[in-house]
Formats: structure tokens, sequence, C-alpha cells
């Protein structure tokens, strides 16, 4: 294995190192799991009051020119002409979509959030270590185009701030809060962290610092992503710190970032999509379906493979009935009612702000939760099965150690606040 030192590190990594952040390799990256305060707690502030995320390690890549669009309605999972609101309106800037890139047998190569800045600039996100890839993915479809691609790997810094609490933590860096806040609906962004770019709608801290603020997250819950230029990160970084004290903002590790996604029923690229084709999961909103769900209303890279699938396979999210977990990978298996082996476990994790009471599962968040409710935490996760799997169906999922039996779900951690207007979540 190579040394620490051949590692990338994100712009905040002397922090978290002066921070005591229990550290690991992800991506490429050496990112800090948890801190001190534990995964738990951090897991929980983010669905209670609110967590920050250093997420410099995701990649950017900037797509431009008269067929920027027509090249993403190639290469991108998404139809960018019907793909805003319950009316599937076109992509217009200040909105984000969300969707994957596929290679020609449907298979996974990274999901991504597209960003539209201006009628022919994209912003694409992708995952760490994958801004290569993808950038050269594109270019090779860009032959003979009218489109330029930038790879910004490593030039812009990123940060989370999760949580229902989030709006006030940046109420108290943003130079004028209201406005920044008027319309911004889920799923949208203002501002750039380029200021030579003329930005639609700049935002502004309060240091004078230009920055992109997008209503966007990987948590379920309210919630924005800060990019800024990677110089600035630091000093965004401990603004954001010091606007939380009153809210007891917490710093927060992978740990709790793989935990709330799952809760949330959201995907860890290259294990819960991957090298299969990307159909029969969760995740259907990615793609392009009509009304029915016989047909792609486009053509992509992949569409062809995906409607052509002879032998499926099914991914299908799960909660167990304790917060007792098994290890995800091949090696451990799902075993249905039968006894058959059918499927593999993708991920399990636990999610400690849910529990059951009388069969029905509650949030610490949840409104009409019981009275007492102080839930243990339960696992959660996915599974790639052979067969068709419905909600209410058990299964025994089986590693070395142990075996536990859990249930099929339509959703696992439920009242997430994520799609929430600011003014019902209050800053």
């Amino acid at each position: 294995m190579a040394s620490r030192e051949h590692f990338k590190k994100t712009p905040l990594h002397d922090w978290h190192r002066k921070h005591d952040a229990n550290m690991a390799i992800f991506g490429g990256y050496e990112m800090p799991l948890w801190y001190a305060s534990g995964a738990k707690r951090e897991h929980l502030a983010v669905i209670s009051s609110a967590g920050i995320f250093d997420t410099s390690h995701m990649s950017v890549i900037m797509v431009e020119g008269p067929d920027a669009l027509a090249l993403l309605q190639t290469c991108f999972t998404k139809n960018m002409d019907a793909c805003i609101g319950k009316d599937k309106t076109s992509l217009i800037p200040g909105r984000c979509a969300y969707g994957a890139f596929l290679n020609d047998q449907g298979h996974v190569m990274d999901d991504a959030i597209v960003s539209q800045l201006a009628s022919g600039k994209y912003m694409v996100v992708v995952n760490a270590g994958m801004g290569e890839q993808i950038t050269h993915h594109l270019k090779n479809r860009a032959a003979g185009s009218n489109v330029e691609i930038h790879d910004l790997t490593d030039k812009v810094g990123k940060m989370d701030i999760q949580g229902p609490l989030s709006a006030r933590v940046l109420a108290g860096m943003l130079k004028e809060p209201e406005a920044v806040f008027d319309r911004m609906v889920f799923f949208s962004f203002k501002g750039f962290f380029d200021e030579s770019l003329s930005p639609l709608d700049p935002v502004y801290l309060l240091d004078g610092t230009s920055i992109m603020l997008s209503r966007t997250g990987y948590t379920g819950e309210f919630g924005f992503e800060i990019f800024t230029a990677p110089g600035k990160t630091l000093q965004v970084w401990e603004m954001a710190l010091e606007a939380g004290e009153k809210i007891d903002l917490t710093v927060c590790g992978l740990a709790a970032r793989d935990s709330l996604r799952t809760g949330a029923m959201l995907p860890l690229s290259h294990q819960d999509i991957g090298s299969w084709p990307f159909i029969n999961n969760p995740w259907s909103f990615a793609l392009p379906f009509n009304s029915d769900q016989t047909d792609f209303t486009k053509r992509f890279i992949g569409s062809e493979a995906l409607k052509k699938i002879k032998k499926p396979e099914y991914t299908c999210p799960f909660v167990g009935f304790d917060l007792r977990k098994v290890s995800p990978g091949d090696s451990t298996v799902v075993i249905d009612s039968g006894g058959e082996e059918i499927g593999v476990v993708l991920t399990c994790v636990t999610d400690m702000a849910i529990g059951r009471v009388e069969g029905m599962i509650y949030s610490i968040a949840s409104p009409d939760k019981p009275e007492g409710f102080n839930p243990k935490g339960l696992s959660c996760g996915f599974i790639k099965v052979t067969k068709k799997l419905l909600p209410g169906d058990t299964v025994e999922l089986k590693d070395d150690r142990r075996t536990i039996q859990v249930a099929i779900v339509k959703d696992i951690r439920p009242d997430r606040t994520a799609h929430k207007a600011i003014k019902n979540v209050g800053w």
C-alpha cells in the first residue's frame, strides 16, 4: 500500500488533523471519518439541528459552448429538456438536475449533479477521483462539437451545511440573507465561486467572498452546498463554525455522511450503482422515462442496452428490526423465504435516528412520533437480487458473523426535510 504522502488532501486537511479527526483514505483523499463527538452524534445533529462536512474531494467539471446541451443530452441520463418540477420543464440557469453517466452497456460510470450557469454553460459535480475519467468520456463524445470541457478537480473548495437549522448558520455568514434565500427552492443555486464569470444572482459572504450556494446535498435533510475558491476554503469553513456556534453546529465526517445518505435512500456510486445496468432500482427518477415507463423520452448512451436486458437484477431498499448490521460485499448473501440465495448486500448501515413502534417506522424528526420515542437505531441499506421483491417482503442477510432479518421497504427514514421551503424551516 502506498504511503499516506501519496494520497491527496483537501484544503481543510490540516484543520481535520488539528481537531483529532479519525482519518482514512476515500476516493484517493485522506478524509475524516468522524471526530471526537462520534459518528452517532454527528448523524443525529444533521437531523435535529445542523452539521458541516468537508466535501472538497468532489470533482467539478465545466462544460461550455453552443453544443454543451446536446453533449449532455447524449451522455447524461436526465432529460435536460424535461426535468424541472411536476410539469417537467427544461433546465434553466439557477437550477440543478441529478442523473448518471453510463457506458454503452448501461452500466454506471458515475452519478452527478448538473447545474446550468447560463445558456450553454454547465457545471458538473461528480464523485472523488472521477473528474479525469468523466472529462475524458465527455471529450471523446464531443469530438467535432463546439464545446469546451475543463476538469477543475482540486481547483474548487466545497463544504456542505446540512440540517433543519442550516439556514440560520448561513444567515450569519451572508451579506444579504433575505435576498439570497428568496425563491431558493430545492435543487436550485445562486452565485458562483469565480466572480469573473458574472454569475446569476451573485452571493457574497460578510467578508466579501464570492460563493456558489446550492440547495442540494447528500443527507436527505434541508441544507446547502457551498462552492468557493480553494484558497478561501479554510476561511469560509471557520466563518461557518463561528456562525454556527449559537446552534451548536457539529463537524461531521464520512461515517455520518454514509448513514445519513442511506437513510435518505441515496446511492453511493461504485457501491449501490456501478458495473451493472442502471435500472430496476429506487433511482428511476434519474432516467428519462415516459409517463407509463414503457420507454425513454430521449436516447442517451446506454439507453438501448437498458431496454434490451434479458435477465434483470433488482436493487431494493431494506430496513432491519434492530440496529444489528452485516458487512456489505459479494460474500454477504441475501436469502429469501424459501432458503434460496438470491443476491448480495450493497450497503448496510445503522440509521440511529429511526426505530419501530408497533410495526411503524418513525424518525426523531417525525411530527407524529409516539410520546417518549427514543430510538436505538435500525439497520438499513440496499441489496441487489435476481428476483423482484415487494415492500413488506422479508429476507435474511448473512455474512461470516451473523444472519439478520430485514424487510423490503419503499422508503427508509421518514419525514426528511430536504424539500422543505426555507420559510417553513426558518432562519
